[in-house]
């Protein structure tokens, strides 16, 4: 299944009353345009990125998006949010499956969500994510001010982004996008076709951002504890195959058998690192059917790693490894690879251990047929996010 998302830009923010427009404002050093790309950017279902934007900001558009994982498409949006959403969609490859929809004004949510939304529109053909009302909900008469009515409360829930839908559902709600009436959200227009909308659990912290409170509340609230992620690999020792360790060529008759270089070393420790994060595993980013990673170095993947867990939002801080090999000897390697660790981690030398272990002669690892490594990381919230 090939998912597609498309983040909405377009629009000025004037209720914020700031002197650009609102998806370019910065919580903690990134704009609200990049924190909402990069966390569709990465996440390991999505292929596809549309990013819709005010005309005025095309020309500088790589400047406002920042780098990419997925190559970005970038279009003008128009003068409602449903004409912008339609430029967007339009613009999504035939392909995809499925796409996302999300304001860029939200800059919170996070991969389950985005997991959820997927998996409703999968099923269900179009699905959003929405909190319950928590508050005793009454209806305001418009003419006299007073209360009309008491809804009840188990009926009422908030809508938020990013939303999903089945090509199929698109094909049908797309046209009613151009018409006169107004939808404040794709799923309206879902509703006006007489289409099913399955609703998922949705996250408080998934607030949008329109405001000037909004976003003083956004930079005060943008705290997260340190996040620990561990990871395990473990390959046949073949004749033939180079051993590397963090890129670090350590002499030796026989080597690990993978689709890349099989350092167990670099493999482990991307996943921690991607674990800590929630993005996902090595094999979601770099599948093993991907002839893109055929003989990659662990080390590149490791720093391709830290990239996705900084887009995220959070930067490394430590790491352990213990590497399992009954021979040869380590030790005189250890050093130069602390060394390499540091360097694709960004860390000081003082933050990375690697231990070299063996299994005592037990099961393939202690008979010299193969080799692993179990990894722990742990990542901090980065200091500008």
């Amino acid at each position: 299944m090939r998912v597609a998302a498309v983040i909405v830009a377009g629009g000025q923010g004037t209720r914020m009353g700031a002197d650009q427009p609102k998806q370019l404002l910065s919580i903690g050093g990134r704009s609200l345009l990049q924190r909402s790309v990069g966390l569709c950017d990465h996440h390991p279902a999505v292929s596809e990125v549309v990013v819709v934007l005010p005309a005025a900001l095309l020309a500088d558009a790589g400047q406002w998006i920042g780098e990419t994982r997925c190559a970005a498409r970038v279009v003008a949006g128009g003068p409602r949010r449903q004409d912008s959403v339609r430029a967007g969609v339009m613009a999504v490859s035939s392909t995809a499956d499925v796409v996302l929809v999300h304001d860029a004004a939200r800059p919170f949510a996070d991969a389950a969500l985005i997991d959820r939304v997927i998996a409703g529109a999968a099923a269900h053909g179009a699905a959003i994510p929405a909190i319950a009302a928590r508050d005793t909900v009454k209806r305001r008469d418009l003419t006299t001010g007073l209360v009309g009515e008491s809804v009840p409360r188990a009926e009422i829930w908030m809508a938020q982004t990013p939303q999903a839908f089945r090509r199929d559902v698109l094909e049908v709600i797309g046209p009613l996008s151009a018409g006169e009436r107004e939808a404040t959200d794709e799923s309206m227009l879902a509703e006006w076709a007489g289409i099913p909308v399955m609703i998922v659990e949705g996250d408080e912290r998934n607030v949008k951002i329109t405001t000037p409170e909004d976003l003083t509340a956004a930079r005060g609230r943008d705290v997260r504890t340190p996040r620990v992620g561990t990871g395990y690999d473990l390959h046949r020792l073949v004749e033939g195959r180079a051993l590397m360790l963090a890129g670090i060529h350590v002499p030796f008759e026989r080597g690990p058998l993978g689709h890349s270089d099989g350092d167990v070393l670099c493999h482990s420790l991307t996943d921690a690192l991607l674990g800590a994060a929630g993005t996902g595993d090595i094999g979601q980013h770099f599948p093993n059917t991907d002839p893109a990673w055929k003989g990659a170095p662990g080390l590149d993947l490791l720093r391709r790693a830290v990239a996705i867990v900084d887009a995220a939002g959070y930067a490394p801080s430590s790491a352990d490894i213990s590497i399992i090999l009954e021979r040869p000897k380590l030790l005189p390697f250890i050093a130069s690879m602390r060394q390499a660790v540091a360097a694709a981690l960004g860390v000081d030398l003082s933050a990375v251990s690697i231990k070299g272990k063996t299994n005592e002669g037990v099961d393939a690892v202690g008979r010299g047929e193969a080799i692993a490594a179990h990894a722990v990381a742990v990542l901090s919230v980065r200091g500008d996010a």
